[in-house]
């Protein structure tokens, strides 16, 4: 059985049976439980299958978007790691406008006390792990806001961010590829994150290995108006390249109490 046929084969199978085990598909298409593993990543990877413990379930099963609360869970070490190469890549930024998301919120709590720091956010997380320290000014752009992700989004907050001109925007990604950009599965929300790319002189994406070769619904912006991507060391090797490609400057960050590769 070829690659492709084997892939077809897995997602009727999940769609069909709302689940599919690494073991039984190893067993059922007489393959190794290392190459399910990676076809279950590639499937991942194109948005057809979503991976859990043992196995993975269809998308259409997974229904809405993550909460907040479920992707605060997931991928931790892997999103301190490129929260705290996101706090080095920056530098000493005096404007910084942050994104909503797990990876930003990390971030977020990490800034720097000792020095005064304008912050701009449509994030509730954000702002109100920002809020209370003296040495930060924070500008809450407002609007509707998405109760799955805690951020405003509509006409409100993108025109308030259309004044601003900060050093930085660290963006986050449900999902990133060569050919997409970055990428997300809400129109509104992918408006605003837009915006907030315009509000910055550079742009830093962290997007956590699962997020790499994934295409989403609504493109926010392509690879080529990305300045800075922070990954983890499990990213796709030549997905990456492909990213870089296009004139991406990719940091791998490594675990945390680790140092970084020489030049990155």
């Amino acid at each position: 059985m070829y690659p492709s046929e084997r892939h077809a084969s897995i997602v009727a199978r999940a769609r069909a049976e709302g689940r599919v085990e690494v073991a039984g598909l190893a067993r059922d298409l007489d393959v190794a439980t290392e190459t399910i593993r990676r076809d279950l990543t590639i499937l991942e990877r194109r948005g057809n299958l979503r991976r859990v413990h043992g196995g993975a379930v269809p998308v259409e099963r997974l229904g809405l978007e993550p909460s907040v609360r479920e992707r605060e869970v997931v991928n931790t070490a892997a999103k301190d790691a490129i929260a705290a190469a996101a706090l080095a890549a920056i530098g000493d930024v005096a404007t910084i406008v942050l994104d909503g998301g797990t990876t930003t919120a990390r971030l977020a709590a990490m800034l720097p006390t000792d020095r005064e720091i304008t912050v701009v956010t449509h994030a509730l997380p954000i702002a109100s792990i920002v809020a209370v320290r003296p040495n930060v000014r924070l500008h809450l752009a407002g609007g509707h806001v998405r109760g799955r992700t805690l951020v405003a989004v509509g006409p409100w907050a993108t025109q308030a961010l259309s004044r601003i001109k900060a050093d930085v925007v660290i963006l986050g990604a449900n999902g990133i590829s060569r050919e997409q950009g970055v990428t997300t599965p809400d129109v509104a929300e992918a408006e605003v994150k837009a915006a907030l790319a315009a509000a910055a002189r550079r742009v830093v994406v962290l997007a956590d290995h699962s997020k790499i070769g994934r295409d989403e619904l609504i493109t926010v912006l392509p690879c080529e108006e990305i300045d800075t991507l922070i990954t983890d060391t499990e990213a796709d090797a030549e997905l990456i390249s492909e990213i870089e490609a296009a004139g991406v400057d990719v940091v791998r960050a490594p675990p945390t109490g680790t140092h970084a590769p020489p030049g990155r």
